[in-house]
């Protein structure tokens, strides 16, 4: 399968902009560029340990959601907080995940998976999904009451919103497996509830917070 339409051009040049960079830094012979202080612009490569990389990433505040899809007729699911939108039009979304999890075969298998957010008070639903020691545990689906949604998904009860996907293209990248899923159906279930957060790999709750206009960028439907 083909990431479609808006995706593709943006995969497609995010392509062209690394080789380009590439060859920029490079030098036309291939064996480095000279940056303005005379220096080459990037000396030997280096290794990046996988627990710096950690502590990097977990300054970045993310949502919480728990991806959700059917082995047959049995609901599964798995905590997931690497989501993001990659197209408006047609509307896609994109998640990761590492190879070796359990829901990657259902996925693959039925072409389809659901991403629910969870709201502040839904800790215990991301803990379980996630993988933790409790009861009801992640195998009879962390006891979530759920409802089928438009395409069949499972939706669970008491998340913020949820999105119906279609996988159209997978890709393997390092240890993870990125599904591109096409949004066919969306549900809005509590717009002004505050959203479960995560933060340097604890959870973090909203106590107080403002709101401004974005400078120089118009409000629209679209955001």
């Amino acid at each position: 399968m083909r990431v479609a339409g808006v995706a593709a051009g943006v995969l497609s040049s995010m392509s062209s902009m690394v080789r380009r960079s590439a060859h920029a830094a490079n030098g036309p012979d291939g064996r480095g560029g000279v940056g303005r202080t005379g220096r080459p612009a990037y000396p030997d490569p280096v290794s990046v340990q996988s627990t710096e990389f950690r502590a990097v990433m977990g300054q970045f505040a993310t949502g919480v959601t728990v991806v959700t899809t059917l082995d047959g007729d049995r609901p599964e699911g798995i905590t997931v907080n690497a989501m993001a939108s990659v197209s408006l039009e047609p509307p896609m979304v994109m998640i990761a995940l590492d190879r070796r999890r359990h829901i990657n075969p259902a996925i693959e298998a039925g072409g389809r998976f659901a991403i629910n957010i969870l709201a502040e008070g839904q800790q215990w639903l991301s803990d379980c999904f996630a993988g933790a020691n409790v009861n009801p545990g992640r195998d009879v689906f962390c006891g979530a009451g759920w409802d089928a949604g438009e395409t069949g998904m499972p939706l669970l009860r008491g998340a913020i919103a949820a999105l119906e996907c279609r996988v159209v293209d997978r890709l393997e990248t390092g240890d993870h497996h990125v599904f591109v899923g096409a949004v066919e159906a969306a549900h809005l279930h509590d717009e002004a509830a505050p959203p479960l957060l995560y933060h340097r790999r604890r959870y973090l709750r909203i106590e107080r917070a403002t709101t401004s206009v974005v400078t120089g960028k118009p409000e629209s439907p679209a955001g």
